[in-house]
């Protein structure tokens, strides 16, 4: 399927209210006709994934995506398909009125959904409840159809936004449908990509209505999805001096797994160095695993200070801990005004001592590790993931690289953008270590903080998802180097 116009552009709700609006006062086209085309496009999607469906169900809501919902059960209805049509309760109004009563006037049955209905057979259900119009957790009988919905094992299509979900969070406070695919109208809304949206979503599809161009026009999003990138081809009188040199810093004893992690994925993504400072009791095993990376014992900050003279990039914290030591080299790599990526116990500490940093810098926190840099409950961080990785990024004057489902990276400047790739098998040990020595790797060749990250998120979830074919269980951070590789030259993973 083609890319539709404004694919990568996600907007907020009221953004996508606004876009709507300004088609119907600006544009002159009628609420009515553009209910009429998102029906014709998500009818059209459902003959193109299920074929063979000749019998579907259609869930209808009070508000304007029920009023979606009557115009493609009618359009199903005109073309052979069998309809069954159940409505919540509630007032219809405006366009949602005049759609239920074309449906009618064709001959079509509305059955209301109460708490003595039950699901019938069919081949589909249409999820046409809520759309982006409710913001809470469905209850009462609207709670009980969503459930029933989720257990028939029947394929969903949702229209605009799996009703439950919020779409401007990608938070689910309650019971959401499940869809298999979802049509999108007007706009991508941003809670689709992010944070619950992915147990819910699907397959997204996104139809503009064939609407203008201008409709666009001084509309700027409010964050953008990620692209496939790769580096250029590199010149062919490089050489390792020409690609940078990171320094991971970390690796308290017992803890020798993340820093080799972050150097040998510095290496993969094309460093031309890299040193690891670290516990003496690591060094034998890091020479033995890996010895290309330059393994030095670093026991305080006196045998640091010229492995940072020599350095171009600072990786701090995989394995770092909080002791004495790890404070005593955190405080060092800080001071030394070297562009640097921070991870674990690296953000750990800034939680403890905040810092503004002068230097180029990227944080890369989970959840819980953003939860203790803003001093709010990890609820309230994935209540509002676009919040708070901005939040981050404007506290500490770096790029933030919010991690988890639909990763997002903030700069200062509030550009967000949001990472469509990834798998839950990368919910494992050492993936993070990994992402810090990649991104580590893209500033030292000469990326700016905002690209390296950008870049860096984008290449880790892409071999994520090139490394889990053989299923998604059992993912070790290091199945990643392989396809890593291919994909920083440019190849098909």
């Amino acid at each position: 399927m083609k890319p539709m116009p404004h694919s990568h552009d996600l907007y907020t709700v009221a953004q996508v209210r606004a876009l709507d609006r300004r088609a119907i006062d600006a544009l002159g086209i009628p609420g009515f006709e553009l209910m009429r085309r998102a029906a014709a496009a998500a009818f059209a999607s459902l003959r193109r994934h299920w074929p063979d469906a000749m019998r579907i169900g259609v869930y209808c809501g009070p508000g304007n995506n029920g009023g979606d919902g009557y115009l493609l059960a009618a359009m199903a209805r005109d073309a052979g398909l069998g309809v069954v049509l159940f409505a919540l309760p509630g007032d219809l109004h405006g366009d949602a009125a005049l759609a239920r009563d074309a449906y009618r006037q064709g001959g079509g049955l509305v059955h209301d959904w109460d708490d003595a209905a039950f699901l019938v057979d069919v081949d589909v259900h249409v999820d046409a409840l809520y759309g982006t119009g409710l913001s809470r957790a469905p209850s009462g009988c609207a709670e009980r159809l969503v459930v029933a919905l989720n257990a028939s094992k029947t394929p969903v299509l949702a229209m605009d936004v799996p009703s439950g979900l919020n779409a401007d969070t990608g938070a689910c406070p309650g019971q959401a449908v499940m869809a298999d695919v979802t049509t999108s109208f007007i706009a991508a809304k941003r809670g689709l990509f992010t944070a619950q949206a992915a147990g819910y979503v699907g397959k997204i599809e996104l139809h503009t209505l064939s609407l203008p161009e201008s409709l666009w026009e001084g509309s700027a999003p409010d964050a953008t999805l990620m692209q496939p990138e790769s580096l250029p081809r590199r010149s062919r009188v490089a050489h390792k001096g020409s690609n940078g040199h990171v320094l991971a810093i970390g690796g308290e004893a017992g803890f020798a797994g993340a820093i080799r992690l972050c150097g040998e994925a510095a290496l993969r993504a094309g460093a031309g160095l890299v040193s690891v400072a670290t516990r003496e009791s690591n060094i034998v095993a890091l020479n033995a695993a890996r010895p290309e990376l330059m393994a030095h014992a670093v026991e305080g900050p006196q045998a640091l200070a010229p492995l940072l003279d020599r350095a171009t990039v600072l990786a701090v914290g995989p394995g770092l801990g909080k002791g004495a030591w790890g404070h005593a080299l955190w405080l060092t790599a800080l001071d030394s005004a070297q562009a640097l990526v921070l991870d674990a116990d690296g953000l750990n500490l800034l939680a403890d001592e905040p810092h503004e940093f002068q230097q180029p810098a990227v944080l890369t926190p989970h959840p819980g590790e953003a939860s203790r840099l803003l001093g709010m409950p990890v609820a309230d961080i994935e209540a509002d993931r676009f919040a708070a990785v901005r939040a981050l990024a404007a506290k500490y004057r770096a790029v933030a690289v919010l991690k988890g489902a639909g990763s997002l990276v903030a700069h200062h400047d509030g550009r967000v953008v949001a990472c469509p790739w990834g798998n839950p098998g990368m919910a494992s040990g050492g993936m993070g270590d990994v992402l810090t020595g990649v991104i580590a790797a893209l500033l030292a060749q000469g990326g700016d903080a905002w690209h390296a990250a950008c870049l860096g998120v984008a290449l880790h979830a892409r071999a994520g998802d090139a490394a889990v074919g053989d299923g998604e269980r059992g993912l070790l951070a290091s199945d990643l180097f392989v396809p890593l590789r291919r994909l920083i030259n440019g190849r098909e993973a």
